[in-house]
C-alpha cells in the first residue's frame, strides 16, 4: 500500500507541479540531446575505428586502445605536462583570484569597482583564437612587438617560438590572465556575504587590515575554496588542447616540433590522434580511449578529493 500510494504521491506532485515541469522541458530536452545522447559514442574507445564502418558498425577490439597508449612512448610525458601545468594552473589561480576578489572589496568607491572588475572580467570572453594572434604579434620573429623592442636596445631577436623554455611561462601567464577575473566572481560573492559585524569585532580587538584578511576573511571563504578546488581537480589531466595549439603558433604557422617536449599533453594528443589524416589506424578510436581515460581519472580525482574534504571538516569539528 505505501508503494502505491506513493507512487500516487508522486504523479499528484507532478500534477500540481505541471506548469513548472514544463517549463522546465525545454532545457531536460536540449541537455539529453546535446550532452547525454552524444555520450553514447564512448563505445568508440573499445573499437577499431574505421570510415566505411563508422562508430556503431566497426569492429570491437576490446582493450587494444588503451593498450597502445600506454604502450606509445607518450603516455609518461603527455601525462606528466599536463599534471604540472595543471598543478601551476589551480595553485597560481586560486591564489591570485583570491587577491583580487579581496582588492576589488577593498575599493570604496562603487563606480571604480565596477570599472575594474569589468575590465578584469573582459579577458574571459576573449576567445583562444584571438589570444593566439595576440600572442603571435608579441612573440612572433619577424613582427613581434617584444623582438622589436629587443631590436630597438640593441640586442638580438629571440626565436621564441623554437625555444621551448619559454613556453611553459607565457602558457600560464595567459591562463592566469584569461581566468582571474571570471574566477574571482565566487571569491567576491563569498567575501561580500561575511556578516560585517564580524570585521566590527575584529577591529575592536585592534585587528588591521592584514589581521582581518588572514582572521577574518580567508577563514569564512574557505568553504568555498575548498568547492572550487575540488571542481578544478577534476580537470587535473585536461589542459585543453586549444590554448596550446594556438598559443604556440600553430595557426599562425610558426609551430615547431622544438616544443614538443614541454607543450604535447593529453588533450593535444588525443586531438592529435584524432584529426582526420592521421598515420594511425583508428586514431579517432585512440583519441577517444585517451580521452576517456583522462575524464575517469579526473571522475576518481574529484569523488577523492570531496571525501577527503568532507573528512577533514567532520575532524575540524571535534
Amino acid at each position: 500500500m505505501k508503494k502505491k500510494s506513493g507512487v500516487k504521491g508522486f504523479f499528484k506532485k507532478v500534477y500540481k507541479y505541471r506548469a513548472f515541469l514544463l517549463m522546465l522541458l525545454p532545457a531536460v530536452i536540449y541537455t539529453l540531446v546535446f550532452a547525454y545522447y552524444p555520450m553514447t559514442g564512448i563505445v568508440l574507445a573499445f573499437k577499431k575505428y574505421t570510415y566505411a564502418g563508422g562508430i556503431w558498425g566497426s569492429a570491437w577490439n576490446r582493450l587494444e586502445n588503451f593498450k597502445f597508449f600506454f604502450q606509445s612512448g607518450q603516455a609518461s610525458l603527455v601525462t606528466r605536462n599536463t599534471v604540472l601545468y595543471n598543478i601551476v594552473f589551480i595553485l597560481l589561480n586560486t591564489v591570485t583570484q583570491i587577491a583580487v576578489a579581496i582588492f576589488l572589496t577593498e575599493i570604496h568607491n562603487k563606480h571604480y569597482r565596477k570599472i575594474s572588475q569589468s575590465i578584469m572580467f573582459l579577458p574571459y570572453f576573449i576567445s583562444w583564437v584571438i589570444v593566439g594572434v595576440m600572442a603571435f604579434n608579441i612573440f612572433s620573429s619577424d613582427y613581434g612587438f617584444m623582438n622589436r623592442l629587443i631590436t630597438a636596445l640593441g640586442g638580438e631577436p629571440v626565436a621564441f617560438y623554437t625555444t621551448p623554455k619559454v613556453w611553459p611561462f607565457i602558457l600560464v601567464f595567459f591562463n592566469l590572465w584569461k581566468g582571474v577575473g571570471y574566477g574571482s566572481v565566487m571569491y567576491l560573492a563569498a567575501i561580500m556575504g561575511i556578516d560585517t559585524s564580524i570585521y566590527e569585532a575584529a577591529q575592536i580587538d585592534g585587528a588591521g587590515k592584514m589581521a582581518q584578511m588572514r582572521y577574518v576573511v580567508i577563514p569564512s571563504i574557505l568553504s568555498t575554496v575548498v568547492i572550487m578546488l575540488i571542481m578544478k581537480i577534476g580537470s587535473l589531466l585536461s589542459v585543453g588542447y586549444e590554448k596550446i595549439y594556438l598559443l604556440l603558433g600553430q595557426g599562425a604557422g610558426e609551430h615547431s616540433q622544438n616544443n614538443y617536449e614541454v607543450a604535447h599533453t593529453v588533450s593535444t594528443l588525443a586531438n592529435e590522434w584524432t584529426s582526420e589524416g592521421t598515420a594511425i589506424t583508428g586514431g579517432k578510436a585512440l583519441g577517444t580511449a585517451a580521452e576517456m581515460l583522462n575524464n575517469i581519472i579526473g571522475m576518481i580525482l574529484v569523488i577523492g578529493a570531496n571525501k577527503i574534504a568532507r573528512t577533514a571538516s567532520d575532524v575540524s569539528l571535534y
